[in-house]
Formats: C-alpha cells, structure tokens, sequence
C-alpha cells in the first residue's frame, strides 16, 4: 500500500509540474494522473492475489497432457476453495512421474493405470500405491496405411505398446477382433510369445507408447493407448475398434491418483481425491472427451 500511495503522490506532482511548465495541458495532466491511479490499481490487485496465493498450501501433482493435466485444471478452482494452490508438472512419458513421485518431488501423479503401478514397483522398487481410480481409457485400433482391419493384407504391420502392460491389453483387442488368438490363459500378461495363430502373418511392431501415434503413417494399424489418441488429435469414434466396456481391460486399466506408500490418507491425497471425484469432475470429463474418457466413479 505504501508503494502504491507513493506511485499516485508521484503522478500528482508530475502532472502539477506539466501544469506549471506548459501553462496549458489540462487533458495530458488528467490522462497522466489516470494512468498512474491505474497502474497503482493494478499494482494493488497484483499484492492481492499473491496474499491470496500464499494463503494456499501447494499440491504438486504429475500428469500426463491430455486427459489427465486437462482434468487436473478442472479441479484447480474446487481445490483453492480447499486450501490448496495446485501445481501441475506435465510429463510425456511412463516412467519420469513415478521416480519424481518417490523422490518426494511431487505429492501424487495422475497418469497410469494400477497394472502399470504395480509393475513399476517391482522393477524398480518403488513403494507407490493408489489412492483410488479416477477414469478409464478405451484402447483403440486406428487406421494407418490400411482403412479397415477387413483389408488387412497379409503380413500388415501393427503398431502395438511395447511396455508389458499395455502390449497385453493391445493383443488382447486384436484377439477380441479375430487378428490373432493368444494362449489360454495369457491374459494381461500376454506378449508376442503367446500368440499361437496368426491367420494374416500380422508384423507385431513394438513401439514405445507415446510413440505409437506417430508410427501410423509408416504401419497399417495401430493400437493406441486413450491419453496418447487423445493427445494426437484421434477421436476414439474415428477407432477400427475399441475395448468393449465389461472386456478385461475395461475392469482393470482403470487410472489412478498415485501417492507414496503410506500417504493414502493424508489432507492433501484427501482433498485431490475429493475433488476429482466430484460431480463436476464428471460432467466435464463427459462433456469434453465424447467417451474417449470414461469416469469410473
């Protein structure tokens, strides 16, 4: 406030000493004298919001783009009327997220499913759990060189995930659409090994995930993780085929609110699961994604 009334005591006697020198300036003394009142106002709001700022507790949070720091910006409002300043840290890969989590660099992340969490912690000793699921992604085979998986041609090049995870989930769809049948019990654990017939010769391309958009032009299909189709501008109507919403994968890959082991309960976890699970949340994750997005709660 100091500062502020020395700024418009300066613009006062500016203007008087144009009054003095030019002996006829009325209009440019009044513009100056606004000008400084509006520059001490906005000075004034600035100071404001910073108090108002630092009133909050900051909640950094990891997140993948698109959905999960779009989603996180959707809950910045709810969250200051919590008292947390939310911090979104954008990261456009799997594993950065997870080892910035553990190293306390961050108070939880948003942006894997809990297969991928519980796989992370075994190979790499992390102690990360979930905090609870936010939404699922349908997985979806989109176009490349080959308009439709009818035309597929006889060793056609399929794009696929090549983290564990996410490549079960990736063969799993093709099976569910006739391409290949894997072993019996495969399951989620599923990789190239486990296929045991592969009427059309398909070339299983594995490709790191945020990738697999970018290798469409060059393969005939691609199976695409949600976040990633999202990000590159695919629309999950535009898909070959998507994960049926009771298939394995629907009941599994949902995603999570990832924090340190131990933290579940914590003030902040508390508030960002709140939030995240409000109404709100929902509509907007409706409204915006078109069901490319699917809120689980």
């Amino acid at each position: 406030m100091k500062k502020n009334i020395g700024v418009i005591a300066a613009a006062f006697l500016a203007a008087a000493a144009l009054t003095a020198c030019g002996g006829s300036k009325p209009a440019e003394t009044t513009a100056a004298a606004e000008a400084a009142e509006t520059s001490a106002a906005e000075a004034e709001s600035s100071e404001a919001a910073e108090e108002t700022t630092g009133d909050l507790e900051d909640l950094t949070v990891g997140a993948s783009p698109a959905p999960h720091a779009e989603i996180l910006e959707a809950a910045r409002e709810e969250l200051a009327k919590k008292g947390y300043n939310l911090k979104i840290v954008e990261y456009t890969d799997y594993v950065q997220p997870n080892l910035a989590l553990d190293a306390g660099d961050l108070d939880a992340n948003y942006f894997q499913h809990l297969p991928y969490l519980e796989q992370f912690n075994e190979e790499r000793g992390t102690k990360l759990v979930s905090a609870g699921k936010i939404h699922y992604e349908p997985f979806g085979i989109y176009a490349g060189k080959t308009a439709t998986l009818d035309a597929l041609a006889d060793g056609a090049k399929v794009a696929v995930p090549n983290d564990a995870t996410n490549e079960a989930r990736a063969l799993l769809l093709l099976e569910a659409n006739g391409l290949l049948k894997l072993k019996d019990g495969a399951g989620l654990k599923a990789t190239k090994t486990d296929i045991v017939e592969n009427p059309k010769n398909l070339d299983i391309l594995e490709v790191e995930a945020a990738q697999v958009p970018r290798s469409l032009p060059d393969v005939d299909i691609a199976v695409i993780n949600g976040n990633y189709a999202i990000e590159a501008g695919l629309k999950v109507s535009d898909a070959l085929a998507v994960e049926a919403s009771d298939s394995e994968a629907a009941t599994t890959y949902g995603n999570v609110v990832a924090v340190q082991e131990g933290k579940e309960e914590d003030a902040k976890t508390k508030a960002l699961m709140e939030v995240l699970t409000s109404d709100a949340v929902k509509e907007y994750i409706e409204q915006t994604y078109e069901g490319a997005v699917v809120p689980l709660f």
